[in-house]
């Protein structure tokens, strides 16, 4: 973990907090948010990034879920259960996101000899175990079958996933984002999931293979620790943590050139979104 703790180790730690404030706008703008750092970090020299964001009921989805054969009553039972729907702009597949989930992006630059995408992923997985290091749970990063989005680095303790890893590169830099669920049921959010995929597939054969969700094996940090955790816990310990590994640890917002940027950034992510929705609908 070496190399992961390099990336950790940095000269000034910029921290952008949309803890509260993103709950009151859509889930799109994080990613809109998360392309303008990335572009400003890898090419304008802007110190390295960590941001934190939540949003209101939202399933995140992924491209491949746009492709589901009856992805318009998959899609008719979320608006029924009043989350918002999107399509995000990076690899996976659908995710919840609430109140109880903290989604956390670090943003680097790629550098000279680049980032390995592996590196990138335990920069992450290194960071979450620091934050939690004082409850002595071992957390592992394997795939977790029967989580929804699963993936390699699906961290998990005890078999149970709590959070799921993914990354996003762009001119020069990246962004390797997680979200973590904090509070609340596992096991819930991932019956939301189970029961779109069951909607939007009706049982058919599909040329790709889409996750056979078992609820039982998903859990929230409170749930695996046993206490009462809450978001702004989570924002301490991160803080806490990452103080220890800055030069300058800098509460911080975006900078004028980066405001500048961000406008056209939300709008290629918002016209891709309806891009992708308009197909699915159709």
């Amino acid at each position: 973990m070496e190399e992961a703790q390099k990336l950790l180790n940095q000269p000034t730690w910029r921290i952008i907090d949309q803890s509260s404030t993103g709950l009151h706008m859509s889930a799109l703008h994080s990613f809109g948010y998360d392309d303008t750092l990335c572009a400003s970090i890898g090419t304008k020299g802007a110190p390295a990034t960590v941001r934190a964001w939540v949003h209101a009921d939202t399933i995140v989805l992924g491209i491949q879920d746009t492709r589901l054969p009856y992805i318009s009553d998959g899609l008719q039972y979320l608006k029924g259960r009043n989350y918002e729907y999107i399509v995000r702009n990076s690899g996976g597949l659908a995710v919840v996101l609430d109140e109880g989930v903290l989604n956390l992006s670090i943003i680097l630059p790629e550098q000279e000899k680049g980032i390995d995408i592996n590196r990138g992923y335990d920069a992450m997985w290194t960071l979450i175990q620091e934050m939690f290091a004082d409850f002595e749970r071992s957390i592992e990063a394997r795939e977790i079958v029967g989580s929804y989005c699963p993936g390699s680095y699906d961290l998990s303790i005890d078999g149970k996933k709590f959070a799921g890893i993914s990354q996003r590169r762009l001119r020069g830099g990246v962004a390797v984002q997680i979200y973590l669920c904090v509070t609340g049921s596992g096991s819930e959010r991932a019956k939301v999931i189970q029961e779109f995929y069951n909607r939007a597939t009706k049982g058919e054969e599909t040329k790709f293979s889409y996750p056979k969700i078992k609820p039982r094996v998903m859990a929230s940090l409170s749930e695996l620790f046993g206490v009462s955790l809450t978001v702004q816990d989570v924002m301490l310990r991160l803080l806490l943590t990452l103080k220890k590994k800055a030069g300058i640890l800098q509460a911080g917002v975006l900078t004028e050139e980066e405001l500048q940027m961000l406008d056209s950034y939300v709008l290629r992510v918002v016209e891709r979104n309806d891009k992708f929705l308009v197909e699915a609908n159709e």
